[in-house]
């Protein structure tokens, strides 16, 4: 919700549709903001989604449809199905689903396209190659993925037709905001009009500058959360405009939380320097950059959580005796438990506990929070003295082969933790570092992790804040399950490498 100080700055088009704060929630706020009654180890929550539906899964359902009809087609008239046949359909739908050919376009062209979709129809024709092993099915084969061509081109043409025949009668449109004022926002405000069959209505846009016509601004930029909720906004459209840059990235890493779509019009289209590829559209003639999110998607952070579970669980098994042996030498190190429990801050900057083993004698209390009192550096610079003087033997190795993180596989089990991610700081310096450190507060969309592509890169321990935050904000965009495994794979390279070096440091004194 907007907060309350900011209500009668509001334009009237959202005042009158923006209820008043209760009492209770006046101090609520953006993600930018901190409400009074919450503590100050807290972080803010995140956005909720829209309200409504959105018209994207029937319209990718029409697109299935119409494909699986058409692949399968020479199949029905030339009365001759096999099993590779079958197959090259199934694969060929699976294919397409991949690589995004299902995901609702704004330009929606079938001839454009196609380059991209003969790909996935020959990929699946290569996968059932083998199936084939008689000369009849291999024949049948080829001949049914040559006339599924044309059958494929055609079924995208009346499909198409069809989604461009309901959007322009408004059913299935989705309500746009733009965000930022001046002469390209009113262009593309204006051509979304003129134009329903890209299936876009817009609901108005936000700027920070003077109006240039009749047409009013929603609010200010700053109020995006607030109009996403009232409006239900499903696309949002960032046109370049006079809000600085980094202010605009964290209020769009903000709505990207959400299930909507940003484009972004690239700076100096005019002179042919936008890009070009698959997430790219054209508005009539104004190119839009998809920005795409596939760590946040609910896809992509269901194959995140499978792999998770599945590796962390295997790895448990596997490493039981290293950890009961681990555990043995704990306990006999010092009096005291053989876990540590640590109050650290997860995704969305809720709480969790996570294990370590104990790596510090108990004479005095384990390290806590930052209490707010003195300097961030000085606090951290007195703690590094405090487990010196009462680090363990055992725990010194530990800690320098980084085994002590193992018992956070349970973590990751449960699911509080991922295998990668950005790591899980303290609850006190996580508040401190999201109001100093830009970017920092972004960080917390993604579940934390094991490990991470700052740590890496060597941005452990004491170093810089903001390069971490830099390189754990540019993992959650660039995520992938391969770019998890090549971290994982350098994690275990580093760890090794530690444990050789740690090993051989005695030898040399």
């Amino acid at each position: 919700m907007i907060d309350s100080q900011r209500i009668d700055e509001l334009p009237g088009t959202l005042l009158s549709r923006i209820p008043r704060p209760r009492a209770a929630d006046a101090d609520g706020g953006s993600p930018g903001r901190r409400p009074a009654d919450r503590r100050d180890d807290q972080l803010a929550p995140l956005p909720r989604g829209p309200r409504g539906g959105s018209h994207r899964g029937p319209v990718a359902a029409v697109l299935v449809g119409v494909d699986l009809v058409a692949l399968a087609l020479p199949m029905v008239w030339r009365s001759a199905p096999s099993i590779p046949s079958a197959g090259y359909v199934g694969a060929a739908l699976l294919l397409l689903a991949g690589s995004g050919a299902y995901r609702p376009r704004l330009t929606l062209s079938a001839l454009d396209h196609l380059p991209h979709h003969l790909l996935r129809l020959g990929l699946a024709l290569l996968l059932m190659t083998p199936l084939a092993y008689t000369p009849v099915w291999n024949a049948d084969l080829k001949v049914h993925a040559l006339f599924s061509v044309p059958c494929f081109v055609l079924g995208r043409c009346v499909g198409y037709a069809g989604i461009r025949w309901a959007r322009r009668r408004r059913l299935v449109v989705e309500p746009t905001l733009v965000v930022n004022g001046g002469k390209l926002a009113m262009d593309l405000l204006s051509t979304m009009d003129q134009h329903p069959e890209y299936g876009l209505r817009p609901v108005g846009y936000l700027a920070d500058c003077a109006q240039l016509d009749d047409r009013a601004p929603l609010g200010r930029v700053a109020d995006i959360d607030a109009v996403l909720d009232e409006f239900e906004v499903r696309t949002v459209i960032v046109a370049y405009g006079p809000t600085r840059e980094p202010e605009l990235v964290s209020l769009m890493r903000s709505a990207a939380l959400r299930d909507i779509e940003i484009y972004v019009v690239p700076r100096f289209f005019e002179l042919g320097m936008s890009p070009s590829g698959p997430d790219v559209e054209d508005l009539w003639g104004i190119p839009l950059q998809r920005v795409r999110r596939a760590a946040l998607r609910s896809r992509g952070r269901h194959l995140k959580r499978l792999l998770d579970a599945t590796v962390a669980g295997t790895a448990m098994l596997l490493l039981s005796p290293l950890l009961a042996a681990l555990a043995a030498a704990v306990r006999l190190s010092s009096p005291g438990p053989v876990f540590f429990r640590q109050v650290r801050t997860g995704r969305s900057g809720r709480p969790i506990s996570i294990l370590k083993f104990r790596t510090l004698r108990v004479a005095a209390p384990e390290p806590g929070t930052a209490d707010g009192t003195g300097s961030t550096r000085d606090t951290m610079h007195a703690r590094r003295v405090d487990v010196e003087r009462r680090q363990t033997p055992i725990g010194s190795f530990l800690r320098a082969t980084s085994l002590d993180e193992l018992p956070q596989l349970w973590n990751i089990l449960r699911g509080d933790m991922s295998l990668v991610g950005p790591r899980p700081e303290e609850a006190g310096y996580a508040a401190q570092f999201a109001d100093s450190v830009q970017g920092y507060r972004d960080r917390h969309r993604l579940a934390v992790g094991l490990t991470g592509w700052a740590q890496v890169h060597g941005l452990r321990g004491d170093t810089s804040i903001e390069e971490r935050a830099r390189f754990d904000n540019h993992y959650i965009e660039h995520w992938s399950l391969w770019r998890d495994a090549v971290i994982l794979v350098r994690t275990v390279a580093a760890v090794l490498r530690q444990a050789v070096n740690t090993a051989r440091r005695p030898a040399r004194r």
